[in-house]
């Protein structure tokens, strides 16, 4: 075949040419380069740089801090013994030494406020760990097995769902007035409330199930037991945090007010919830007996929600607020 044969080459027509940049006149390759030196990073790490930056998680770790400080050493807060109580100071206003006064059976109100820290930030936190452990463990059985596994323990997370949470820890309760412990009140709190955690636990694990690490680790030989535990619980561990963390204030407000309602604590446990209800007979003439326990559980609880609020926006960038 000759060349005159030969199919002659495309020419464009005017106005049809293509540019093509030169290559040292294009940056994409400095935007596009991989820094190979960089450490290597984890959506741990990139949470921890996100919350050294976050002013909600500043405050609310400061906040945090003071009250386990309070609650760990109350003693070097305040020397006064908080249930040695005297008729003859009975709602004595604020004094030296006494900066909130007395109450009604004549106790320090500084001190038992300082002591009500510990009982109630240990039912809180104490709740939180059995409700993480026991909702994690129930919702990542449920997600990852699937079947008639997933079936059944759905529907018994259904069942408690459908308890109203105060109204069940309070018939509870009731039922158990004869012992009286903090542990009483953290099992029952922990009764009615791993079921939020175990939801959410389930759907992180299935969706962290069907991820390509997950298959990886299959073919590499891994049981599925081992996948569960060693992989996939690890990667659907930021909801439940997030959502520990929540809860946490709400198991103090329900402490509380179980104790105001007189079924929750014993009396003679200092806590929070026992003192509001004892104040609430003064309301209208001294007021400000129930106003310092109610202002240090409200502190209290809207630190955790802060910090809560701040972990979330870390772990989830889709649900930032800000």
């Amino acid at each position: 075949m000759t060349d005159e044969t030969k199919t002659p080459a495309y020419e464009p027509l005017p106005g049809q040419e293509r540019y093509v940049a030169p290559i040292d006149e294009t940056p994409l390759q400095a935007v596009d380069k991989v820094d190979e030196s960089a450490p290597a990073t984890s959506m741990w790490a990139d949470a921890w740089r996100t919350l050294r930056k976050n002013p909600l998680f500043i405050v609310s770790g400061v906040l945090i801090v003071i009250i386990v400080f309070v609650a760990l050493f109350p003693g070097v807060i305040t020397k006064i013994d908080p249930n040695y109580c005297d008729l003859d100071n009975s709602l004595e206003p604020a004094e030296a030494g006494h900066p909130f006064g007395y109450d009604f059976q004549g106790c320090d109100v500084f001190a038992r406020t300082v002591y009500g820290t510990r009982t109630s930030l240990s039912v809180g936190i104490l709740t939180t760990l059995i409700v993480v452990a026991i909702g994690t463990l129930i919702g990542a059985v449920a997600g990852f097995c699937g079947g008639w596994v997933d079936a059944l323990l759905s529907r018994i997370i259904d069942i408690f769902y459908s308890i109203p949470f105060l109204l069940g820890a309070i018939v509870v309760l009731q039922m158990f007035r004869t012992s009286s412990s903090i542990w009483k009140v953290v099992l029952v709190l922990a009764l009615f409330g791993w079921v939020s955690t175990a939801r959410i636990a389930r759907g992180s694990v299935m969706e962290a199930k069907n991820l390509e690490f997950n298959t990886a680790s299959t073919a590499l030989g891994s049981t599925p037991m081992r996948n569960l535990f060693r992989h996939i619980i690890p990667n659907a561990l930021a909801p439940i945090i997030v959502i520990g963390t929540t809860s946490l204030g709400s198991y103090i407000v329900s402490e509380a007010t179980l104790s105001f309602l007189g079924v929750g604590l014993p009396t003679t446990t200092v806590s929070w919830g026992g003192d509001i209800s004892q104040a609430q007979v003064n309301l209208m003439t001294n007021p400000m007996v129930l106003f310092y326990p109610s202002m240090a559980l409200a502190i209290t609880v809207l630190s955790f929600i802060m910090m809560g609020d701040a972990v979330k926006d870390a772990l989830d960038p889709k649900s930032r607020t800000a």
